[in-house]
């Protein structure tokens, strides 16, 4: 019978910032079955968790309690899984002759990973040769249970995953898409670095604008049949942008509606990812399952908001959703754009950011003359003003989010009384 506590694993605790560290240089597990059979919460509890971990998005995991002897029983009349992962307190000898017993109503290609509580190398190397695919001691962390299972199946000799930062604006006309462009090119300028621009708004995308660019082709060919894309064909679609930024562009008309499945652009991403060492994903200001999917699968989230209330409002929500959607990965960053905006009342950075519990990577002032002189040029910021302090801003962007420096602590007190203002109606 299915653990009745499995429904609340995912939403305990997040990982450890150790824990964090290990699950960043992991690549997502292909799409198996899972089912394990545990002994006791300790172990229960992490393996629950690790099935609302995005890297095993693809996985159907289930937890039993029970341990070998109900594993043992249940294979009588129920198919194998890919994968089973079984808790045993048993003695090493008593655990052997348990797994023998398991293996006769197992299909030979299920693999099998033991939690045991004897840190014994006999019995490691026993099971090793029995067929026993990872013996584990406990206790074990969420992120043991996820390492061990990709270590497993995924293939060690293929090529690496390069990192996807998604860019969304917490609001219409925050900047988002600009401000993902200029950091997309500074990266592939400042690291010599290969670099893929997906602008996902497929009716009102400006990424074809921003980098003077009139591809006859982009996503949308890519998006429409998905059963074609490879990197084959992925590399027929891009634009090139600079030396070493290509661009992934929207069709940006309205001959067609774009509603799409949740799932519509992540055979993109992955192929995507497969291409260049970095890919930047322009996601409009929209709330849709594709939305939400490509959100929660990236692996860093990059929020633009300006210094308003509706933007305060916005972000938090945004905030709040992605750290229960992804409650193992670091919270998603945060710029605050289009600050010092003349007569406009606004919210100083540091109070903006101090409900939502973030550092801001940057704030970025209001320059009409520099913004709108590189929009109109199909230029970037880089390119018109190398030596602007907004520009040096962007650099820095791109520093962090390619783990090349940190951030640098900005939030000092001060707030009263905003979050009140933020409440709405149930």
């Amino acid at each position: 019978m299915t653990n009745p506590a499995y429904k609340q694993m995912i939403e305990k605790e997040p990982a450890t910032s150790q824990d964090a560290a290990v699950l960043q240089s992991l690549r997502p597990v292909p799409r198996i079955s899972i089912q394990a059979f545990c002994e006791s919460e300790s172990v229960a509890d992490p393996i629950g968790r690790a099935a609302g971990d995005r890297r095993m998005s693809k996985t159907h995991l289930k937890v039993h309690m029970g341990g070998v002897a109900a594993a043992i029983d249940y294979y009588q009349t129920a198919p194998t899984p890919n994968l089973v992962i079984l808790e045993t307190r048993g003695e090493p000898r008593e655990l052997l002759d348990s797994l023998r017993r398991l293996a006769e109503c197992c299909d030979p290609s299920t693999k099998v990973i033991v939690v045991g509580h004897y840190n014994d190398v006999w019995l490691y190397r026993e099971l090793i040769r029995s067929g026993v695919s990872e013996y584990v001691v406990a206790p074990v962390s969420m992120a043991d249970i996820v390492s061990v299972v990709s270590a497993i199946f995924v293939d060690p000799e293929a090529d690496p995953i390069g990192r996807s930062i998604a860019f969304v604006g917490a609001k219409g006309g925050v900047g988002s898409s600009t401000i993902a462009h200029n950091v997309a090119w500074a990266m592939s300028t400042l690291f010599k670095s290969e670099v893929v621009v997906a602008d996902l708004d497929l009716a009102f995308g400006t990424a074809n604008i921003n980098f003077d660019q009139d591809p006859v082709q982009g996503i949308a060919e890519a998006v429409f049949a998905p059963e074609r894309v490879d990197e084959v064909y992925l590399d027929r679609l891009l634009a090139q942008c600079a030396e070493r930024l290509s661009l992934l562009a929207a069709p940006s008309t309205l001959d067609r509606v774009y509603d799409f499945d949740p799932d519509a652009f992540t055979q993109i991403i992955e192929v995507a990812q497969r291409s260049a060492p970095l890919l930047v994903l322009d996601v409009p200001h929209v709330w849709s399952g594709w939305a939400k999917s490509t959100l929660m699968q990236a692996d860093d989230v990059v929020i633009t908001a300006t210094p308003e209330l509706a933007n305060l409002r916005n972000t938090k929500n945004l905030i709040d959703m992605l750290r229960k959607l992804r409650p193992n990965d670091a919270p998603p960053r945060l710029i605050v754009n289009q600050t010092g905006v003349p007569k406009r009342p606004e919210i100083s950075a540091a109070d903006f950011a101090e409900p939502l519990g973030v550092t801001p990577m940057a704030a970025i002032p209001f320059d009409a003359q520099l913004f709108g002189n590189a929009a109109n040029s199909g230029r970037m910021l880089g390119e018109l003003a190398k030596q602007s302090p907004i520009a040096q801003t962007i650099n820095e962007i791109a520093h962090v989010l390619t783990g090349r420096s940190e951030i640098k602590s900005r939030r000092k007190p001060g707030l009263s009384g905003l979050l009140g203002r933020l409440k709405l109606k149930k």
